[in-house]
């Protein structure tokens, strides 16, 4: 990447502004959330990247969401993304995901156990949609990465095996959500499903960091304040 120089008035104080690391300068007239945003988005095009996370006073925020609301803030930490690294952001949101979904199956352990069947059946037919999301993601990666690494086995065959095993996964529960026994719902979430999500989360942080490791040989680019 190149490196560019900004015409930009020197961040206050009481506010620090850091793109993938480096202090930005912003100018004068963007002291708005959405403002800066603005001008952050901008700097990545320059630099042919777009910017995939903004994070403020340590909280991460939804870029699909409005910022204007937020009025108080005092430091804002964004990065950006390589177009060439599309694929490494969606391994992380499928990492994510894995990570999301495992929470909830942790607290749908709990919650089948003090519910009614019916209430159960439903909490756990909205929790599986959940589990399907990961792959889904992953589903989205071009072959081109695809291929074997170390031993390990391709994403490919990767989808192929998770998605076998979930529907068996999925069956075997949906077996279990009849039982006048909370408890066998219960088991079942939790020596069926958190072990496959623990499974499935190894092999994503596996390609996550070799795709990391790509993503950190190509990035040579500087923002200045």
């Amino acid at each position: 990447m190149h490196k560019d120089s900004f015409d930009t008035a020197p961040t206050q104080g009481e506010m620090e502004v850091m793109l993938d690391g480096l202090l930005v300068g912003l100018p004068p007239g963007r002291r708005s959330l959405v403002a800066i945003r603005s001008y952050l988005e901008t700097l990545a095009m320059e630099n042919q990247r777009i910017l995939c996370s903004f994070t403020v006073d340590g909280e991460l925020t939804n870029l699909n969401q409005s910022l204007a609301a937020r009025k108080t803030f005092s430091r804002i930490e964004a990065e950006t993304l390589d177009l060439d690294d599309l694929p490494l952001q969606m391994i992380r949101t499928a990492l994510q995901q894995t990570v999301v979904a495992r929470k909830r199956v942790e607290s749908a352990i709990t919650l089948v156990l003090i519910n009614d069947g019916l209430m159960a059946r439903e909490c756990w037919w909205d929790l599986a949609q959940a589990l399907k999301s990961p792959l889904l993601t992953l589903s989205l990666l071009p072959e081109t990465i695809c291929g074997p690494a170390n031993g390990r086995s391709s994403l490919v065959q990767l989808r192929k095996w998770q998605l076998q095993q979930l529907a068996r996964i999925i069956k075997s529960v949906d077996a279990a959500c009849w039982s006048e026994d909370s408890a066998v719902l219960s088991n079942a979430l939790e020596t069926e499903v958190l072990p496959w999500l623990d499974e499935l989360q190894k092999f994503i942080s596996f390609w996550k960091e070799t795709a990391a490791a790509g993503s950190r040989a190509r990035t040579s680019y500087h923002y200045a304040a």
